[in-house]
C-alpha cells in the first residue's frame, strides 16, 4: 500500500468518527511516515500514527492499532492545552517533530495550522533542540526515579526498559529525526555512524543488555512472545493505554516486524520491542487471565535473564548504570549538534 493511499484512509475514519464527537479539535498526523512522499511504499510492518486534539473533560482511550479501509492505523488522544503554546510545542521532543512539517488533517479552530507555521520556523534552532534534548535526558531521569520496587516483576522491566530506550532518542532529537518508538536502535545506529560516533552505540546496547546476544536466541525469544500475544489477544478484556498495541490486527508490526529485523541481520535492534510487548502482554494477563500469566511467565523471564536481569536488584543496577550513562550522552549529542549543518544558530 502508498503512504498517501493509507493517509486517506486515516482522513475518512477522522470524517467518520472523530469529527462528530462534541470535544473534537482536529487531528494531525505523527509518527514514522512524517515526511514520506504520498508515493513511497508503506512498510507492511508500520502503522498510520494519527493524533486526534480533544477538549473532552476526560481523555478518551484511544482504539489503538486497527485496520481500516485496509491500512493499519494507530490513533491516539492528545489534550487541546498541551498544545497551548508554541514555545512549549517546541521543548517537547514528542511533539514538535509533527509540527515541522505539514501533518495537520482537521483543524476547525485554526489552532494547529498556527502551530505548524511557528513551530516549523524555529524547529532547527539550536536553542530549541538542546531543550529538546533535556526533554528526552530529563524523561529518563524522572522515569527511573519513580522506579517501583514493589510492583510486578513485568512492570518493574517496563519501568527500566522504557527509560533506558530513551538514551536513542537524545541523539535522534539532536540528528533532528524523529525519535521513532520501534526502530529506534537501527536508527541511532545510522546517526552514529553519520556523525563519526559509531563507537557509541556498542555503549547502547549494553546498557540494553543484548550487546552480545545471538540472533537464533533472539528469535528463539520472539516464537515465544509470539505466543504469548496470540494467546493475550484472544483473552484481553480490561483497557489498557497500549492495548491496541497486543491485538490480531497489531501483529503485523509486533510480531512480524520484529522477525523482518532478525532476519535482515538487526537481531539486537529487535530486542528493545520484543522484551516490551513481553512485559504489555504480561500486565494483561496478570489482570485478565492470571493462570495464564503463570503459564507464560518463564518465557518472559527467559528473555530478560539473556539482557543479565533476574531480579529488581539488577534493574535497580542497571537504572544506575543509565544514570551514570547521561553525562556523555549529553557531550554526544551537543557533537551532533555541533555538526549537523540543518541547526541554525550559534554554538554557545
Amino acid at each position: 500500500m502508498r503512504v498517501g493511499t493509507a493517509r486517506s484512509a486515516a482522513v475518512q475514519w477522522i470524517t467518520e468518527h472523530a469529527r462528530p464527537d462534541p470535544g473534537f479539535r482536529g487531528a494531525y498526523f505523527s509518527g514514522s511516515t512524517v515526511g514520506l512522499p504520498d508515493d513511497a511504499e508503506l512498510s507492511p510492518f508500520s502503522d498510520v500514527d494519527v493524533v486526534v486534539v480533544t477538549d473532552a473533560p476526560d481523555l478518551p482511550a484511544g482504539p489503538g492499532k486497527f485496520r481500516f479501509r485496509g491500512a493499519l492505523l494507530e490513533v491516539s488522544h492528545l489534550p487541546r492545552e498541551e498544545l497551548a503554546s508554541a514555545d512549549g510545542v517546541l521543548s517537547s521532543y514528542h511533539l514538535a517533530g509533527s509540527f515541522r512539517r505539514d501533518t495537520v488533517i482537521e483543524d476547525p479552530t485554526g489552532r494547529l495550522r498556527e502551530l505548524r507555521v511557528d513551530v516549523s520556523r524555529r524547529f532547527a534552532e539550536r536553542d530549541w533542540v538542546r531543550r529538546r534534548c533535556l526533554d528526552a535526558e530529563r524523561r529518563i531521569e524522572t522515569r527511573l526515579a519513580a522506579f517501583d520496587a514493589s510492583a510486578p516483576f513485568h512492570g518493574q522491566v517496563t519501568s527500566w526498559l522504557f527509560p533506558t530506550g530513551v538514551t536513542t532518542h537524545v541523539l535522534l532529537v539532536a540528528a533532528l529525526r524523529n525519535p521513532t518508538v520501534r526502530l529506534r536502535y537501527p536508527a541511532v545506529r545510522e546517526v552514529l555512524d553519520a556523525y563519526g560516533q559509531s563507537q557509541l552505540y556498542p555503549e547502547l546496547l549494553e546498557l540494553l543488555g543484548c550487546a552480545r546476544l545471538s540472533a537464533p536466541r533472539t528469535g528463539h525469544h520472539l516464537d515465544e512472545l509470539a505466543r504469548t500475544f496470540d494467546a493475550t489477544a484472544e483473552v484481553a478484556r480490561t483497557p489498557f493505554f497500549f492495548s491496541g498495541d497486543i491485538t490480531a490486527g497489531a501483529r503485523p508490526v509486533a510480531i512480524d516486524g520484529s522477525r523482518h529485523l532478525i532476519e535482515r541481520g538487526d537481531h539486537r535492534e529487535a530486542v528493545f520491542w520484543i522484551i516490551a510487548t513481553f512485559a504489555r502482554c504480561h500486565s494483561v494477563l496478570a489482570v485478565d487471565a492470571p493462570e495464564l500469566h503463570r503459564a507464560r511467565l518463564p518465557a518472559f523471564r527467559e528473555a530478560v535473564a539473556d539482557l543479565g536481569i533476574t531480579s529488581t536488584d539488577d534493574l535497580l543496577r542497571r537504572g544506575e548504570e543509565v544514570i551514570a550513562f547521561l553525562p556523555g550522552l549529553r557531550r554526544a549529542a551537543g557533537r551532533i549538534m555541533a555538526a549537523n549543518a540543518d541547526i541554525t544558530g550559534t554554538t554557545g
